[in-house]
């Protein structure tokens, strides 16, 4: 097996995450994160849809991390991202934040939205 060292070039990984914060390029960023196109945004959860709605067209899939578990999404929140052409992966933050890292590296568009653990 080869293994490669993944480098982001015009984007930026979630670097880590703890009680309350997440790490995003370096920068320590309190409370929920939005990052899209690889950047953080100021964003306040899972109530503030408008920045989230504004993806539409920009991204494929929205990955939603609901803390340290799994919760389900408010089911309007969910219906109105879908008809935004917005595809939406529910999951606890931690997973959350791996998974928008892979992808991410593989140059998908995507984004993610997580309350902190």
């Amino acid at each position: 097996m080869e293994l490669n060292e993944v480098t982001f070039t015009d984007v930026v990984p979630v670097d880590g995450y703890g009680p309350g914060f997440f790490r995003v390029g370096g920068e320590v960023n309190e409370g929920p994160l939005l990052v899209a196109g690889g950047h953080p945004f100021n964003w306040t959860g899972l109530e503030d849809i408008d920045p989230l709605l504004d993806l539409a067209g920009r991204i494929d899939v929205l990955f939603v991390g609901t803390g340290k578990e799994i919760a389900p999404l408010n089911a309007d929140v969910r219906s109105k991202l879908e008809e935004a052409g917005i595809g939406v992966e529910i999951m606890a933050s931690p997973s959350a934040c791996r998974t928008y890292n892979v992808l991410l590296s593989e140059g998908r568009r995507v984004a993610l939205a997580a309350l902190p653990v």
